[in-house]
């Protein structure tokens, strides 16, 4: 264990002095009593100290931090797919990714409302330098994934990170989370990187990729919003992309897209867990492809299929890729009422006038229309 030691999580003997280190930095302080509003700090300090383990903090704390965002500002959460699932069994859950700490959040929350292994799941270290947040993250049972490594580095770290999964799998029996690409799908057209999966794979030892993957038990997870909160957030890096222009975050964006992800408006949260992954369509894809390369590709293309026919959508979905086309081919999928409201939302948060605001803006919510059509279509 000891080279998984700059990447791991608390152990449960660690979560005490962990809490007490960080109870009284003001925004865990305002975490908490956003939590549990009608309860004196002195309440929940005591109902702090009881937790002993990981479970503890999750189910005692973050699991009423989630209802609380639930509650809060959104419309509901619901899901499907999970039922098909083993309870104590663990799984590798793949999945689009939105919100930088929503999606493992109600992945979770999901998890343990249907008694399944919840995830140990990867964070950026990039989005945990203040020491409060790493605390959290490490709490919530996160492992780090390292960024802005040398090639060498790189390579390094992705064999660590690797074996970790891997240990956490088949060793401790813990699902374990991971986004199917590196940062947050800005413009709402979900793939799968297939960088990603060749980190997954290095760890296989002799084994082909067909059986390692299949070990694994691979979730396509689709997770759908109604309204992204940070929509508007996202817009000055899709427009400079666009643009052929170099973006550069501001200090405090990721935060901020943190904050916003919990308290903005989301409408409805769908997530769907698909079936695992079969060994069959594994070996199929290892004897259609020669190279590994040529492999990952392929299962990189299965693993958005997947999302792509799971992916909840929403009447905001339809309106924005009849907008985007000009047509009324999803007429059906909304009402009226659902129309205006969606114009409101988009004069609010862009210049209409401007066309590559405006075609940016309703591609992040037609794109999920585009690509289930896509899918379909093949």
């Amino acid at each position: 264990m000891k080279k998984f030691e700059d990447i791991r999580f608390y152990k449960d003997e660690e979560i005490q002095p962990a809490v007490q280190g960080c109870i009284k930095h003001p925004m865990v302080r305002a975490l908490l009593t956003y939590t549990f509003p009608e309860k004196s700090f002195k309440e929940i300090e005591a109902i702090v100290g009881e937790c002993q383990s990981i479970r503890d903090f999750q189910t005692k704390v973050i699991y009423n931090s989630v209802h609380r965002v639930l509650e809060k500002s959104a419309t509901g959460l619901t899901y499907s797919g999970f039922e098909s699932l083993e309870k104590d069994k663990p799984y590798f859950y793949i999945s689009n990714h939105r919100d930088i700490v929503l999606d493992t959040s109600l992945l979770n929350y999901s998890l343990y409302e249907q008694d399944l292994v919840m995830t140990a799941s990867a964070i950026g270290d990039n989005l945990v330098h203040k020491p409060f947040l790493m605390a959290l993250s490490k709490l919530n049972r996160n492992f780090l994934v390292k960024r802005g490594l040398s090639p060498r580095e790189m390579l390094k770290s992705s064999m660590v990170l690797s074996e970790y999964i891997k240990h956490l799998l088949f060793e401790e029996d813990r699902s374990v989370w991971m986004a199917q690409r590196e940062g947050r799908t800005k413009d709402g057209s979900d793939y799968t990187q297939q960088g990603v999966l060749k980190m997954l794979a290095m760890a296989r030892g002799k084994k082909s990729l067909a059986e390692y993957f299949a070990d694994l038990k691979i979730v396509p997870v689709a997770i759908s919003y109604e309204f992204d909160p940070t929509d508007i957030l996202k817009m000055p890096e899709i427009l400079a992309k666009r643009m052929k222009e170099t973006y550069v975050k501001s200090a405090n964006e990721d935060f901020n897209s943190i904050m916003q992800g919990a308290v903005g408006n989301k409408g409805r949260i769908h997530i769907n867990a698909g079936d695992v992954l079969k060994k069959e369509v594994f070996e199929k894809i290892e004897r259609e492809n020669d190279s590994v390369n040529a492999q990952l590709k392929a299962v990189a293309k299965k693993i958005d299929e997947h999302i792509y026919k799971n992916y909840k959508l929403w009447p905001a979905n339809y309106i924005a890729y009849d907008l985007l086309k000009n047509t009324k081919n999803y007429s059906n999928k909304y009402s009226e009422k659902e129309k205006r409201q969606f114009d409101r939302r988009l004069s609010r948060r862009i210049d209409v006038k401007n066309p590559l605001a405006l075609n940016s803006y309703l591609l992040m919510y037609a794109n999920p229309v585009i690509n289930k059509e896509a899918v379909y279509a093949e």
